[in-house]
């Protein structure tokens, strides 16, 4: 009698090798496996073949993939992604996936505004829309320390992106609400 574990262990290997065949029918029969079989474990290994460059259809299939996730577990290899270098050139639409995902990254809400007040202005209207859309609860000490990374923000800007500073200040006001629905 054979495992199950271990079974689907070998299983997400078969994937995962799968994933880095280079044809595009094979990565999309294994992005499929893995959406059925996978875990929140694999997410870095498809954002490394990501990364190195796919078709436009199997990176359409790993935008779905991310989309389509609902493990919670989810979550922290995503964001751990987002702040690394490695996959700096594959951030803005990992962050759009997040709005579209079905996973609660509330608990992220400070990492939103640090990226969105560092970042460009397609950082900051995926961050801004990914706030808009996280449900909460929220801690006090992280809209208290959101607020500061706006307010340093505001007073150290020098770029002239009047288009980015308005997305800022509306995540401001964004901000401004969730800590009053906090109060109330």
């Amino acid at each position: 009698m054979t495992d199950p574990a271990k079974q689907q262990k070998l299983k997400i290997k078969e994937l995962l090798i799968q994933l880095r065949s280079g044809e595009e029918s094979t990565i999309s029969k294994a992005l499929k496996g893995l959406q059925i079989h996978g875990e929140a474990k694999i997410i870095h290994p498809i954002l490394d073949v990501w990364v190195e460059g796919l078709s436009d259809k199997n990176e359409k299939e790993v935008l779905e993939f991310l989309s389509s996730l609902k493990d919670s577990y989810a979550a922290e290899p995503i964001m751990e992604a987002i702040h690394s270098n490695k996959y700096k050139t594959i951030r803005q639409p990992l962050l759009n996936t997040i709005w579209n995902t079905k996973v609660d990254f509330s608990e992220y809400l400070v990492d939103f505004v640090q990226i969105a007040t560092q970042g460009d202005f397609m950082d900051a209207l995926e961050c801004l829309t990914i706030i808009e859309n996280l449900e909460g609860p929220f801690l006090e000490e992280d809209l208290l320390e959101a607020q500061v990374y706006l307010s340093e923000y505001a007073e150290n800007r020098k770029s002239t992106d009047d288009t980015k500073a308005k997305l800022i200040s509306e995540m401001a006001i964004q901000l401004k609400d969730l800590e009053q629905n906090l109060e109330g």
